[in-house]
């Protein structure tokens, strides 16, 4: 199920783009203020934004251009009623992919996020169903895997995760972005159980565990996996 932040101050306005992007089966987690988006940014994974321009505490513009210094890539529209073409050109400027202004046509809204969602999304040359790094392998239907032990079976939660950051290899991802994609977003474990998940990989796959070259902490933030 894809993700979307939703960034808009009028309630009644959120509550109807938000009802009926769930009807289309999206996620989305909806706020009204600049501060609470970046918040949620920082904290969650998000497949698309849609994100107002005029925000108590901190414009939509500022929101775009914070999170493109550490996002180049999710997708952004901007709905606001701000329809000047300055405002169009600076909002493309900040790192929109799309602009829509108030009053619009909730169709052409929900086109518009669909397609944007289609063409960002990732191909399956990029999550592929098995992968080697190093002198291992690991196939992510199966949950078999080789390594240190030689040939051994994955848990299904070691198995989601390694997917994850074998799909984000060589990003940063944030252990609130592991425990939200891995163990849901209602109840999870702590941090701490995934700090022992990526020590079993380091025993599995690093030919030095104390000294690893594919499963990287970052300290403060969450983990890397450079494979």
């Amino acid at each position: 199920m894809n993700r979307i932040l939703l960034v808009e101050d009028e309630e009644n306005i959120r509550d109807v783009v938000k009802l009926n992007l769930e009807m289309e089966d999206f996620e989305v987690v909806a706020t009204g203020t600049g501060k609470e988006a970046l918040k949620h940014f920082k904290e969650q994974h998000f497949d698309l934004i849609i994100l107002d321009v005029m925000l108590p505490e901190v414009d939509g513009f500022q929101v775009c251009e914070q999170i493109r210094l550490t996002n180049m890539d999710v997708p952004i529209i901007f709905l606001t009623a701000k329809d000047a073409s300055q405002d169009r050109i600076q909002g493309l400027k900040k790192g929109g992919d799309d602009y829509l202004t108030k009053p619009f046509v909730l169709e052409e809204l929900l086109l518009r996020v669909n397609n944007l969602i289609k063409r960002t999304s990732k191909t399956p040359e990029n999550s592929p169903e098995t992968y080697s790094f190093g002198n291992n392998s690991v196939n992510f239907v199966t949950y078999e895997a080789s390594g240190n032990p030689g040939e051994f079976t994955l848990t299904k939660k070691e198995a989601m995760l390694l997917k994850l950051l074998v799909d984000r290899r060589n990003e940063v991802v944030s252990r609130q972005q592991i425990l939200q994609s891995v163990w849901g977003y209602d109840v999870y474990p702590s941090t701490r159980t995934i700090d022992n998940f990526i020590l079993s990989f380091r025993k599995y796959f690093e030919k030095d565990p104390k000294n690893p070259e594919f499963f990287l902490s970052v300290r403060g933030v969450g983990y890397k996996f450079v494979g």
